[in-house]
């Protein structure tokens, strides 16, 4: 019985920035006040991430689709926080 031997193909490295996109991302979520700034960072890096994937035939796209969408979360949530927190203080201020 003749055994073929099968090569597997190491898988491409994962991009860089999908990472920090997704750190960022959780972060975003996680940290008050900051993770508006760091939800911005997130989608700019897995924008920026998403091109490379592309072009360099690299891994990771899981990493920015899940930082870009928890990057969009955390931006979403801290930027309608802030909107009521302004609405409030400017509703609190006319009495």
């Amino acid at each position: 019985m003749m055994e073929e031997k099968q090569q597997y193909q190491p898988a491409p490295p994962a991009n860089g920035k999908a990472i920090a996109s997704l750190v960022l991302g959780i972060l975003s979520i996680i940290i008050p006040w900051v993770g508006f700034i760091l939800g911005i960072v997130g989608i700019i890096l897995a924008n920026k991430a998403f091109k490379e994937i592309s072009s360099y035939k690299q891994g990771g796209r899981g990493m920015a689709v899940a930082g870009l969408t928890t990057s969009i979360i955390g931006t979403a949530l801290y930027a309608l926080f802030i909107l009521v927190a302004f609405i409030g203080l400017a509703t609190f201020s006319m009495y």
